[in-house]
């Protein structure tokens, strides 16, 4: 049988192993006669996996004591609701970055509830392709305050590998595609959240790591279930979690700690990327429009020359065993999201089929 490639961005590809053990063991998990979606998210076995699930994660991402975990409901989108409520009453005036469609969707939600301020930071370079100006260069407010932005737009293929380092700020990210693709300085952030369906599990739980002294300032006046002090006391069980999305992630954890831990995944992402990059830029068939500094490795964006094509190429690439391809809406063209779990053997086989793709049609 052809091997398929699941490029989709999200719900995205996880590992085969992972997708065996839960097969294996979704009918009795543990032991316990009861498959994983009926266990108790309060009973021992569960809530001793969840302990081993955050301590798998601490230990992949080096954070620190200070920092609390939340596994929340909502998805990213009920972050952009959270993170003002959290913070606003001690920052009145958020700083907003803007780099793509899902940090400017922050800002208009955080609008709901605050003043924040726009700070746009997209530009074009003389050929026409989109860069993101230095975090030096980012004009926020000289108030103390927080500042928001996504280090990676998923749509546009845009990544922001500087880290911010702005004084006296709050740093916020929306890290939903760029978590465990990469090392990063916990201590530089003041709330990291992600959506699960990248490179954590199945949609269903939003990762939320935030420093103790920022849970002081919730706004009592929101639901319960965005108060990250409320979440914080429970230990992310105010009520009911999505109980199978937390145990797929901990697996995933458990995956990364023993293939070697962010080191090994940062390599092999940047190796994925830089073999799919280079062949984009062999051809002028198939064009990136982002450069070269700010080209995302989790979500590898291009158009065809002939836009016409653009359907046919999505669908005889199915043919071919290669799902998800097809750019947003906003945007159109092609879209490889190629996470974590993608192995090179699957780059290959998508240059392969683009060059075929060419060579028929070109």
């Amino acid at each position: 049988m052809l091997d398929i490639y699941n490029f989709n961005p999200g719900p995205a590809i996880l590992p085969k192993e992972i997708l065996l053990e839960i097969k294996k063991n979704f009918l009795n998990w543990n032991d316990s006669k009861s498959s994983i979606v009926e266990i108790s998210h309060r009973s021992s076995k569960f809530i001793k996996f969840t302990l081993k699930a955050e301590k798998d994660l601490r230990n992949i991402l080096n954070i620190p004591e200070n920092y609390r975990i939340l596994f929340c409901h909502g998805g990213a989108r009920g972050q952009f609701s959270a993170i003002p409520l959290n913070l606003t009453k001690k920052f009145i005036q958020p700083n907003y970055i803007n780099s793509g469609y899902w940090s400017l969707c922050a800002f208009q939600e955080a609008k709901k509830y605050c003043n924040p301020n726009l700070i746009n930071v997209r530009r074009l370079t003389k050929d026409n392709q989109v860069y993101i100006k230095s975090v030096q260069h980012w004009k926020v407010s000289s108030k103390n305050t927080y500042v928001h932005y996504c280090p990676n737009e998923t749509i546009e293929g845009i990544e922001i590998f500087e880290e911010p380092v702005l004084n006296n700020k709050i740093i916020v990210g929306d890290f939903s595609s760029t978590i465990l693709s990469r090392k990063i300085n916990i201590k530089k952030y003041g709330i990291i959240y992600a959506c699960a369906q990248k490179n954590i599990g199945p949609a269903g739980i939003t990762l939320v790591i935030i420093r103790e002294d920022l849970l002081q300032f919730s706004n009592h006046q929101s639901p319960s279930i965005l108060d990250y002090n409320l979440l914080a006391q429970s230990n992310s069980m105010l009520n009911t979690p999505s109980v199978f999305s937390w145990y797929v992630a901990g697996l995933v954890f458990r995956w990364i700690k023993n293939l070697g831990g962010l080191d090994f995944i940062e390599k092999s992402n940047t190796k994925k990327a830089q073999i799919l990059y280079k062949y984009l830029n062999s051809t002028n068939f198939y064009k990136n429009y982002i450069s070269p500094v700010n080209q995302s490795r989790m979500n590898v964006t291009f158009h065809l020359q002939k836009k016409e094509l653009t359907n046919l190429f999505v669908n005889i690439a199915e043919k071919h065993g290669l799902y998800g391809l097809k750019g947003h809406s906003l945007v159109g063209g092609i879209r490889a999201s190629i996470y974590n779990a993608m192995p090179i053997k699957g780059i290959k086989r998508l240059i392969d089929f683009m060059k075929y793709f060419e060579k028929k049609f070109g």
